[in-house]
C-alpha cells in the first residue's frame, strides 16, 4: 500500500519535503501545497519555485490545483505537463472559509452539478492523469454519496477522501460510517485520509480497508516525521534524525527566507507539530514558541533535544 505526504500549506514546501524525504524516507507521493490559478493569470512565479523539478529532490511530487474553472485547470495542467508532470491533483477538499466562500476547495461541493459539468469538460481535454482529494460534503456526511456516483462516472486515477466536512475543519472525528459506504461504493483506486496520527492507527486503516490504494498522512507526519517509515518496516525515528532534520531546515531556511523574524515564523511552525515527539514537552514548547531572539530559540531547542522521545 502506498503512503502519501498530504499537502500543507506554508509548511511542506518543496525545502521541507526534500529533507523529509532524504532523513526519514517512507513516501510515495509528496503533493504540493495547492496552486489556485485564475482566469487572468498562469502560475506564479513563487508557486513555479515550489514545483520546479530541479528543485524537488522527492521521489514524485503531485502539484495540487485548486479552482472551479474547467479551463483555468486544463491551462496550468497543460503547463504542468511541459515542465514533466504525469499527474495532477484537483483539490476538493480544502476547509478554509476564504477558499470556500470562493466556490473553490470543499466549497464546490455544494454544487455538484457543476462539478459533474467541470469533470466532463476536464476530461475530455486533459492530456494528464487527474487524481482528487475530497471532503466527505461540505455542510452534510450524507453528500458523499451523491459525490461519488459523479467520481465513478469519470477516469479519475485515485480519489483521496477525508471524511470530514467543511464545518468539522481539523476538529471532530472523522466519520468513519461514511467512509465504508464510500469504500464500498468506489470503482476507483482509494486513499484514506485523515487522523492518520500512529503506527497503530495506520495498521488499523489498513487492515480494516485492504482494497486500499493508498494512506495519505498530513499532521501526523509534521508530529512524527518517521512515522512512513515505522509504518513499512517498524523503524522507529531517533533524536539525531530528528535533530538533523531540525538543523538542516533551520540552516536553509536562514538562507532562503532570511530575516530573524521571518525565520522564528517558519521554525515555530515546525515546532507547533515536532514538539509532540518528546517527553515532558510543554515548558520547553512554549520557551521556543515565545523566542523573539535566534540566541533565544537556539537554547530552547538545545533544551528541547535534552529530552527523551515519545513513541506511541
Amino acid at each position: 500500500m502506498n503512503i502519501y505526504f498530504a499537502p500543507m500549506e506554508a509548511i511542506t514546501g518543496y525545502t521541507f519535503r526534500n529533507a523529509h524525504s532524504d532523513i526519514f524516507g517512507g513516501i510515495d507521493k509528496y503533493f504540493s501545497p495547492f496552486i489556485s490559478p485564475t482566469v487572468n493569470s498562469d502560475l506564479r512565479n513563487k508557486e513555479m519555485r515550489d514545483i520546479d523539478p530541479d528543485n524537488n529532490t522527492v521521489p514524485e511530487l503531485v502539484p495540487q490545483l485548486m479552482t472551479n474553472d474547467p479551463d483555468v485547470f486544463l491551462r496550468a495542467a497543460d503547463r504542468l505537463a511541459q515542465i514533466g508532470y504525469k499527474e495532477v491533483n484537483f483539490n476538493l477538499g480544502c476547509p478554509s472559509k476564504t477558499v470556500t466562500a470562493k466556490k473553490k476547495g470543499s466549497g464546490f461541493l455544494r454544487f455538484p452539478d457543476e462539478i459533474d459539468a467541470f469533470f466532463e469538460r476536464v476530461f475530455d481535454k486533459v492530456e494528464v492523469r487527474v487524481s482528487v482529494k475530497t471532503r466527505a460534503g461540505y455542510s452534510e456526511h450524507e453528500e458523499l454519496m451523491r459525490m461519488m456516483e459523479i467520481y465513478n462516472r469519470y477516469p479519475i486515477c485515485e480519489l483521496t477522501i477525508h471524511p470530514r466536512i467543511q464545518s468539522d475543519m481539523y476538529r471532530n472525528t472523522p466519520d468513519m460510517e461514511i467512509f465504508e459506504r464510500a469504500y464500498e461504493m468506489s470503482r476507483i483506486p482509494l486513499c484514506y485520509n485523515g487522523d492518520i496520527v500512529t503506527l497503530e492507527g495506520a495498521r488499523q486503516i489498513m487492515k480494516k480497508f485492504d482494497r486500499l490504494s493508498s494512506i495519505m498522512i498530513g499532521r501526523g507526519l509534521l508530529s512524527h516525521p518517521g512515522l512512513a517509515a515505522e509504518i513499512r518496516d517498524g523503524r522507529r525515528t531517533t533524536k539525531e534524525e530528528l535533530r538533523k532534520f531540525h538543523d538542516r531546515l533551520y540552516g536553509e531556511y536562514k538562507v532562503l527566507i532570511g530575516g530573524e523574524r521571518n525565520v522564528l515564523f517558519k521554525m515555530k511552525e515546525l515546532w507547533s507539530f515536532l514538539a509532540d515527539e518528546f517527553e515532558d514537552c510543554a515548558k520547553t514548547k512554549k520557551k521556543i514558541l515565545k523566542a523573539q531572539r535566534l540566541s533565544d530559540y537556539e537554547a530552547a531547542v538545545t533544551e528541547m533535544f535534552g529530552k527523551g522521545l515519545l513513541y506511541f
